[in-house]
């Protein structure tokens, strides 16, 4: 749910290490594949912008309170916890292809049950707690089953893999901004139940995209690479899940000062934004600006300006990668928002401020990935992904509740006030903190 530093697993397929093993000779380039699975994440990740917009504009309109809303926003971010700790095992266990397919069903049903149960019996909010945990414990596992196929897919067009890693963080970045907009435009019109039948509608399509065009024989191969660790210990098709899986990715983490590093700083900022997005913008849409709609294009400003930095860091930022660059983008796209709402600013200057922090934003990612490539060895992608997912959302759901309670507590603006004094403090713990010299590898050397 974090709009701004959470390393999703898009962002960090190029890490895996070296490109899967190309396909067989005989086997003629197929690029449809690798364009279906992508156009799969547009339709999945798109549809997790419009639940995260909707969702908490109809906790509020059920509750009309922001320690509620808060409530419901821990019920959506707990299951990123457990689906990132346990998903990626699971996806490893039953193959990327299907798992992927299985969880878009899934959300697409527990969606569409929202607008399904307030059209006829009626929607409490219990039900919606329950829908939203459901939701959030299968986005994970489908991102990850995603990621985990690209490249073996890039290998079957003959893509190279840093191109295919590029094209999967732009297509996240793409997602958020028409996702949110989306839903801007839909709550706007219809409200957000209208939003949600758009948002199952997507999700269909994302499997169908899967089903129809990833080769079932190609995840078959790419299953089995992932029953091998990256020391080349086989595991064993019986064994407990945990033997070669979380534990697995975890204790490769923490060996790693680096990978320990970035998942506390994202971690924590998480938190904060975890608060930002299910309960702070939301009652500032509503509250100070008036409009609920105005929570989707918050949300789709600040993806747009970080698609643009994205693309703006892969052409010219990566010379002055590290840790100077990267505390300042960390400050640059934490602050200058909460300091906005803090200040009441209206839409014409939030939404430019909300811009131009995405991009700083846009170039965090590729800068982790980046500094991090090599470090996942092969057969160990789904595991490591998952430890990361599961890592750096770990805090949302208090962040969530906290951010809830001060709300209501203290009011909006002394709660975004501290957090962006929060995050002025946390974006700048890579100038003093050491485990942070690893990032300088992302300078090219020539």
């Amino acid at each position: 749910m974090s709009e701004a530093t959470v390393p999703e697993a898009s962002d960090l397929t190029d890490v895996a290490g070296p490109a899967a093993a190309p396909a067989p000779p005989e086997e003629p380039r197929r690029l449809m594949p690798l364009v279906a699975a992508l156009a799969a994440a547009l339709f999945s990740l798109g549809g997790n912008a419009i639940s995260l917009v909707a969702l908490p504009i109809i906790a509020l309109d059920l509750t009309g309170s922001p320690l509620w809303a808060g409530v419901a926003g821990v019920f959506a971010t707990v299951p990123l916890v457990i689906g990132g700790a346990f998903g990626g095992v699971l996806v490893d266990r039953f193959g990327y292809r299907a798992s992927s397919i299985a969880a878009d069903v899934a959300s697409g049903l527990t969606v569409l049950a929202v607008p399904v149960l307030h059209a006829t019996v009626g929607l409490p909010f219990w039900a919606l707690l329950g829908l939203a945990f459901l939701g959030g414990l299968l986005d994970p596992p489908g991102d990850t089953a995603k990621t985990s196929l690209t490249p073996d897919l890039a290998a079957l067009a003959r893509v190279p893999i840093a191109r295919a890693a590029g094209a999967q963080s732009a297509v996240q970045r793409t997602a958020t901004m028409i996702g949110a907009g989306t839903a801007g435009v839909l709550i706007g019109l219809s409200g957000p139940m209208v939003a949600l039948v758009v948002d199952a509608v997507g999700f269909g399509i994302a499997a169908l995209l899967v089903l129809l065009f990833v080769p079932a024989r190609l995840a078959a191969r790419a299953r089995a690479a992932a029953d091998v660790e990256g020391d080349g210990e086989a595991v064993a098709p019986d064994a407990p899940a945990d033997s070669g899986g979380f534990v697995a990715g975890l204790r490769f983490v923490v060996r790693s000062p680096l990978l320990r590093a970035i998942i506390l700083l994202v971690t924590l900022t998480n938190a904060i934004d975890a608060a930002g997005l299910t309960v702070l913008k939301p009652l500032y849409a509503s509250e100070v600006l008036d409009d609920r709609a105005m929570l989707g294009f918050m949300v789709g400003t600040f993806a747009a300006g970080a698609l643009v930095g994205s693309a703006v860091f892969g052409v010219v930022g990566h010379r002055w990668s590290g840790r100077w660059m990267f505390a300042i983008c960390f400050v640059l796209a934490g602050v200058p928002p909460y300091l906005a709402m803090a200040l009441e600013a209206p839409a014409p200057v939030l939404l430019p401020v909300l811009a131009a922090s995405g991009l700083a934003a846009g170039a965090l990612n590729p800068m982790i990935s980046t500094a991090m490539y090599g470090l996942i060895p092969d057969g160990m992608r789904a595991r490591v992904f998952g430890v990361l997912t599961a890592g750096v959302t770990a805090t949302m759901p208090l962040g969530a509740f906290l951010g809830g309670a001060a709300a209501q507590a203290f009011g909006l603006v002394p709660t975004v006030a501290a957090c962006a004094l929060l995050y002025a403090v946390l974006g700048a713990s890579p100038l003093v903190l050491r485990s942070f010299d690893g990032l300088a590898a992302a300078r090219p050397r020539d």
